[in-house]
C-alpha cells in the first residue's frame, strides 16, 4: 500500500521506524512500539510511571482507566470513564470523551472522539473527528474465515490478521454511530455519515 504519511501527514515524524510497515502490521505491536518511545521523551515535560507518560499539561478526569503502555501528550484532554489499554498513542491536543474506549490505536494530533466511541487496533490521523457512538470494528465475529482484507485505491490486499481496525486519514469527520468495518482505509478529508457502515467487500 501507499505509506502511511499519504493519509496521515506527520506521521512519521513520531514513529520513524515505522516507514514500510503497513498499519496493520504495527499497531499489534504497539505495546512494544511505545514502551520504546516512552524512554525517549523527556521526564521534565512528563510524569512517567509503571509503563504511562502523561503530559504535565493534560487532564485527566477521575474515573478515565488507563493502562500501560500509553502516552498522553501535551494539551490531551481524558474524559471520566474513558477507557485506555493495550498499548495508545494520543497526540497533542487529543480529546477522548467519556465512555470512549482506546486499544492498541494511535491518535493524531487535535482528534476528538466525541464519547462512546469505540476505537480498536487503527491509527487516525491529526484534526478527525467522531460523533458519538461511532466505532470502529477491529474483528470479523461473524465470519467463518476472519482475515482481514483492505482496499486501497480499489486493490484488495490480504492483511494476514484477523484484528485489525482502520486508517483513518488527517481531517476525517465520522457521523454518529457510524461503523467502520476492520480494514477500512480512509483517505485524508472523507467525511462518513451518520449510521453509514463502511464495509470491505471481501
Amino acid at each position: 500500500m501507499n505509506t502511511i504519511s499519504t493519509f496521515i501527514a506527520h506521521f512519521y515524524t513520531h514513529f520513524p521506524d515505522q516507514k514500510g510497515v503497513p498499519p496493520w502490521e504495527i499497531t499489534p505491536s504497539l505495546s512494544s512500539v511505545i514502551t520504546k518511545k516512552i524512554l525517549e521523551l523527556n521526564s521534565e515535560d512528563y510524569a512517567i510511571n509503571n509503563g504511562m507518560a502523561i503530559h504535565k499539561t493534560a487532564v485527566i478526569e477521575n474515573g478515565a482507566v488507563l493502562k500501560e503502555p500509553l502516552i498522553i501528550s501535551q494539551n490531551c484532554f481524558v474524559a471520566s470513564h474513558a477507557y485506555l489499554r493495550g498499548g495508545v498513542f494520543l497526540d497533542e491536543g487529543v480529546r477522548i470523551g467519556p465512555g470512549s474506549e482506546i486499544k492498541s490505536s494511535i491518535i493524531g494530533h487535535h482528534a476528538a472522539m466525541a464519547h462512546f466511541n469505540f476505537i480498536g487496533d487503527s491509527i487516525i490521523g491529526a484534526y478527525v473527528n467522531f460523533e458519538a457512538g461511532a466505532l470502529i470494528a477491529n474483528h470479523y465475529n461473524e465470519r467463518p474465515d476472519k482475515t482481514i482484507w483492505a482496499q486501497v485505491n480499489g486493490i484488495s490486499t490480504n492483511t494476514g490478521s484477523i484484528k485489525f481496525g482502520a486508517l483513518v486519514g488527517d481531517n476525517s469527520k465520522i457521523g454518529a454511530n457510524a461503523v467502520l468495518s476492520p480494514g477500512t482505509i480512509l483517505s485524508s478529508g472523507s467525511v462518513v455519515k451518520r449510521l453509514e457502515l463502511i464495509e470491505q467487500n471481501n
